[in-house]
């Protein structure tokens, strides 16, 4: 699917010069940032679940820890 992206003066820059220290595209520095940023959401989503079941398990551990 073709998409126009509209970026500032000094975004554009910032992209150009990404793309050229790595030898890539600028639309490859985009497509590798959103593929960087859905990955570090998946991970944040994973370690929220992961927290909410084990948090209340160690619930009585945690706050005997922290009033120590």
């Amino acid at each position: 699917m073709a998409m126009t992206v509209r970026l500032t003066d000094e975004e554009n820059a910032h992209l150009a010069q990404l793309a050229e220290a790595e030898g890539r595209s600028k639309q490859d520095i985009l497509r590798l940032a959103l593929a960087d940023r859905w990955s570090r959401l998946q991970k944040e989503q994973q370690l929220g679940e992961v927290l909410s079941r084990v948090l209340p398990r160690y619930k009585g551990l945690l706050d005997r820890i922290g009033t120590a």
